[in-house]
């Protein structure tokens, strides 16, 4: 099959189209004939050698696609070879095959392309467990994004509004800010000319939001408490600007907030299961019906995957970027 290497000690680790073998699924997984592949940020962290795949995953790049399963192992029960499945990986993605464990696998939603079901595993995925689940964003409840222009901001926008809850957001250009509310953000922040704890706190009348989802990390922690409310959420699923802060400690327990978070490609895959089982039941039908739809930037051919990182590394993008097989 044809798949994205990465070529070890050269200038960025450069990324070459290679001819690798098929990989052959174990009792638990099926084989996916890959139709598209999303880009994600951790994708470029592996690449830079600071985001290794678990144990036994495989090191090709890719943590979602979108295909047609065509062999299964002994024991998968849920799919047939000829299904539809968008499903989410540990690796491989990058490749004409790949294989997934059945439960990591969701039937593609009717009425979405390919192109499109592969925008979905790794952002729903993680904005579930992280804003519902652990962030357990409740009836009447705000949220904040940052990052609302990302894929992960555009899912949690869409999510959270589906479901009637406030949203505030941040992005890096107006450009993004304008189409995070066309999205349905209640207020959009540029952080590159307006201090956001200021905004929030003027925007809720200096009572904070419920759950910050936060994929910045470093300076953002002390400035997150404090537009966060009393008994607050602040969920950190990433940390580009840094794994280190210093907070003031007797704030968080005046306003009684928790600070929590989380990482997606390690979990056991009972783990997984049980978001994928919530995810067909109460998201899948908003797809289906046209409620939700995935926000795709742009779309690249298997062999740009050079061009497709190098958009998501300039910050430019708004939404997800996907690789076509």
């Amino acid at each position: 099959m044809r798949a994205i290497e990465i070529i070890p000690n050269t200038a960025g680790n450069a990324l070459t189209l290679s001819e690798l073998p098929t990989p052959v699924p174990n009792d638990f997984q099926v084989l996916i004939e890959v139709k598209a592949a999303g880009i994600n940020r951790p994708d470029l962290m592996q690449r830079q050698g600071v985001y290794p795949p678990p144990a036994g995953a495989s090191p090709i790049l890719g943590l979602e696609v979108a295909g047609i399963v065509v062999e299964t192992g002994g024991n998968v029960t849920g799919f047939k070879p000829g299904d539809a499945v968008c499903a989410l990986l540990t690796g491989g993605g990058y490749a004409e095959y790949c294989v997934a464990n059945e439960v990591c696998c969701l039937p593609m939603p009717n009425g979405l392309t390919f192109t499109e079901a592969a925008a979905l595993p790794e952002t729903f995925f993680t904005v579930w467990s992280n804003v519902f689940e652990r962030g357990r964003l409740a009836s009447g409840e705000s949220l904040l994004v940052h990052g609302g222009g990302s894929g992960i901001g555009t899912t949690a926008i869409q999510l959270a509004k589906a479901f009637g809850h406030t949203i505030y957001v941040t992005a890096g250009s107006e450009e993004k800010c304008r189409h995070c509310l066309d999205l349905g953000a209640d207020a959009a922040i540029n952080y590159r000319q307006q201090d956001f704890v200021e905004t929030i706190n003027q925007l809720t009348r200096n009572c904070g939001v419920d759950v910050i989802l936060d994929m910045v990390g470093g300076d953002y922690l002390p400035r997150n408490l404090k537009c966060l409310a009393v008994e607050g959420r602040l969920v950190q699923i990433a940390i580009q600007n840094g794994a280190k802060s210093e907070v003031n400690l007797w704030h968080i327990m005046l306003k009684r907030q928790t600070i929590t978070g989380s990482t997606l490609r390690a979990r056991e895959d009972d783990f997984k299961a049980g978001i994928a089982l919530q995810l067909r039941e109460k998201v899948w039908p908003l797809l289906e019906a046209g409620t939700l739809k995935p926000s795709l930037d742009s779309v690249f051919p298997l062999a740009d995957a050079e061009q497709a990182h190098a958009r998501m590394a300039g910050n430019q993008h708004f939404g997800k970027i996907i690789l076509e097989i």
